[in-house]
Formats: C-alpha cells, sequence, structure tokens
C-alpha cells in the first residue's frame, strides 16, 4: 500500500468497520480501491466512472470469476456512495453471475476421500464439515463449549453474515468427539494448530486436495464440496429444503434450492432414449 492512500485506508477501514463487515471483505475492499487508484493513476476525487469502467472491463478481459468482479464493484460502489457520496452507479450495471452448479461428491466419493486420511485431527475435521454442513472457516473457530451433546448439535458462532446457527452433529460423531477433547476445556478450539491457536483455513485446504489426490475421485472438488454434499445427500434423504436451509445458514431460500439440481432423486428414473 502507498503512503499516498494512508488516509483513504484509514477511513474505509472505519467506516467497514463500524458496520461490521468481516475481515476477509475488508481486505478485499482495500485492495480493490487501491489497485483502483493505481491503474488510473488518480487520487480518489479525480477517479472518475469511466476510470471504474475500464478497471472492470480489465478484470473481464482477464477473465476473473463473476464473483471476483462483483467483489470490486461492491467495493467501488461501497466507496464512492458511501463515504464520497458520488453517484457514479446509476449508470454501472452490475456484472451477470454465471449459473453454475456445485461440485458435488457422492457417498462414496466422500468415503474414498475420509479413508485416504491417516491423520486423525485432518480426518475428525472434514468428517465434521461433512456430516455438519459447515464451512472451513467455522469448522477452524468451532469451541468445546459449542457442542450439545446431549441434544446432538452445534452451535455455529459468527458464521457467513456475522449470523449464528444451530446445525446437526452426527450421533456416530459423539463418542469419537467426547474422546478428542476429554483433556479440553470449554472454552478450547477443538481443532489447534501444532503450535496451539487458530488453524489457518490453508492448512484445511490442503488437507482437503491431498487426500482427494490420493483418493483417485477425478473432481475438481474443494472443502466447500463437503458442505454442497451435506446438502445434498439430506435433499435425497427427503428432509425438507427449509430445514436444509436452516442448516446452511441460508437468508435465501433461493440459494437452497440449487441444490435440487444436483440430486440424483429424480435423475435415477429417467432413461436415455439411446
Amino acid at each position: 500500500m502507498k503512503n499516498n492512500y494512508e488516509h483513504v485506508l484509514k477511513r474505509l477501514n472505519l467506516e467497514m468497520n463500524l458496520r461490521g463487515f468481516s475481515q476477509r471483505t475488508i481486505k478485499s475492499y482495500r485492495y480493490y480501491i487501491v489497485s483502483l487508484f493505481e491503474s488510473a493513476s488518480k487520487s480518489a476525487k479525480e477517479v472518475t466512472s469511466n476510470d471504474i469502467r475500464s478497471y472492470l472491463t480489465c478484470l473481464i478481459y482477464q477473465h476473473k470469476s463473476s464473483s471476483t468482479i462483483n467483489v470490486a464493484y461492491s467495493a467501488f460502489k461501497f466507496y464512492f456512495e458511501k463515504i464520497l457520496h458520488r453517484r457514479f452507479f446509476v449508470h454501472l450495471p452490475r456484472f451477470k453471475n454465471q449459473k453454475k452448479l456445485p461440485v458435488v461428491l457422492s457417498r462414496d466419493e466422500v468415503r474414498q476421500i475420509l479413508g485416504c486420511i491417516k491423520n486423525v485431527k485432518h480426518k475428525l475435521m472434514l468428517v465434521v464439515m461433512y456430516s455438519s454442513g459447515l464451512r472451513v472457516s467455522e469448522v477452524v473457530i468451532l469451541r468445546v463449549g459449542d457442542l450439545d451433546f446431549e441434544r446432538n448439535l452445534i452451535f455455529v458462532r459468527n458464521g457467513k453474515g456475522k449470523k449464528d446457527r444451530m446445525t446437526v452433529l452426527s450421533e456416530k460423531l459423539v463418542d469419537v468427539i467426547k474422546r478428542y477433547v476429554s483433556n479440553k476445556k470449554t472454552d478450547d478450539l477443538i481443532f489447534e494448530s501444532v503450535r496451539g491457536g487458530w488453524l489457518n483455513t490453508a492448512s484445511v485446504q490442503k488437507v482437503f486436495r491431498r487426500a482427494l489426490c490420493d483418493s483417485g475421485v477425478k473432481k475438481s472438488a474443494t472443502c466447500h464440496s463437503l458442505r454442497h454434499s451435506f446438502a445434498t445427500h439430506l435433499i435425497e434423504n427427503g428432509t425438507d429444503i427449509r430445514y436444509v436451509q436452516e442448516l446452511l445458514g441460508h437468508v435465501r431460500i433461493e440459494t437452497t434450492q440449487i441444490y435440487t439440481h444436483v440430486t440424483d432423486v429424480g435423475l435415477k428414473r429417467v432413461r436415455s432414449p439411446l
């Protein structure tokens, strides 16, 4: 970051923190706003709507994903509208999101991937993610006190959008997790790093990639595919989509409905004309 932008970033940080933005969002917004100034070689007051349009167009030519382009768009919209009170975005359309289906693993593929992991902590971590539909960012902050063994529930604190929710804890995992956390206190993290403290989400993703490679499963899956698979398998089992929405923490039912497009229930009854 250049010194020229320190006053911009200071004010931006203050406004985003006051609005309760996540640290991940703050980091992204900071990056794109400074990148815009550097690309245009202008100060905040000199930037025009054409500069913003050119920057977003450049991202398109670089084959950036629609979600990446829209994060940049949101960063500019927030800064120029909410902080500088400049109405750039009346004539700047938002980039249309690509409607991609999630990568879902079959039950056998989940078993294959998890079966390749020898490390107890790593394996249990991914099993919890699949069996409870957790995001990577959620599993690394789980504490012993978030587990309700009596009701077989997990209390997910400060999830995406800073929302709390409850999700299921598999009965098959209760005894295993009880043994794993037997020497931990209520406020201790369940899955700590080697040195103690927070486990880096990149480390969890690396564990999954290695297991995927070892398993021989030929899908472009990620850690998040475990969450997608959790939702899809619940729907295939007949779970009401409203319950799945609550377990995943989705605000809109439309977000959850994407999993109805990747279930096998209806497709298995369809026979190819060939």
